[in-house]
């Protein structure tokens, strides 16, 4: 893990209408690591999430990645310059077959000629979905449909990784098989930022978390470190 930023958020704001739900918020992303966002439903996470792959405009504070202040960048200016988001819900095209919807993430212009390969590599990743790369997207399992919603953010090459409760309704055999490829995409260079509920698991596998509430970041530090916090401990962990 580099101790380099190539995420930093600092006085972020933001939110729906008259509605604040981000609030002066500030954090960093090393590059090639895993940081990890937690916290309650509700707390702002995908609010976050959409604001940084420039789907929900900032109403005060900066952006940079890679050193450059992005938060005026369109979404697929953000995707060409390396990042991507793996939306809550997974959101997969369900008429569209696995491998349309693996072609479709890699868009991007520098993704495109290295898309058989990027494809490959993701049916290395989740075999199943090399298996049915012809089924449509629709008739897949629930676990089965976020290792494509997965995929397809991988195919645009991105250098960070946002992943918005990848977990979510999974069950706990499929949730630890994305929480290892996580894991795994950090040994690969990509630097992933995870907003999740499952905060056990989460800190596992993270070097860095926030733990937000309320549109604020209330704890930083280690994920370690924040795993034995008596505070956190209690109230995340049920300890």
């Amino acid at each position: 893990m580099s101790d380099r930023p190539l995420l930093s958020i600092e006085r972020l704001t933001a939110g729906y209408g008259a509605v604040t739900v981000l609030r002066d918020l500030a954090l960093d992303v090393p590059a090639n690591s895993v940081t990890a966002l937690v916290g309650a439903n509700g707390a702002g996470k995908t609010t976050l999430m959409r604001v940084l792959a420039g789907l929900l405009d900032a109403t005060d504070g900066t952006i940079r990645f890679d050193g450059t202040d992005i938060v005026r960048t369109p979404s697929h200016r953000r995707v060409d310059a390396g990042m991507a988001l793996v939306p809550e819900g997974r959101l997969v095209f369900p008429h569209l077959s696995v491998a349309d919807n693996l072609r479709l993430g890699a868009w991007a212009p520098h993704a495109r000629e290295a898309h058989t390969a990027t494809a490959e590599h993701v049916y290395a990743l989740f075999p199943r979905l090399a298996e049915r790369r012809d089924q449509h997207a629709g008739l897949l399992s629930g676990g089965e449909q976020q290792m494509l919603a997965l995929g397809r953010g991988l195919m645009s090459r991105p250098r960070l990784l946002l992943l918005d409760e990848p977990t979510l309704g999974l069950a706990p055999q499929m949730a630890q098989l994305i929480f290892q490829t996580v894991a795994r995409l950090r040994e690969e260079g990509i630097t992933v930022l995870i907003a999740e509920q499952d905060v056990r698991s989460t800190l596992d596998i993270a070097d860095r978390a926030y733990v937000i509430e309320n549109g604020r970041i209330k704890k930083q530090g280690e994920a370690a470190a924040l795993r034995d916090d008596p505070e956190i401990r209690a109230a995340y962990l049920g300890l």
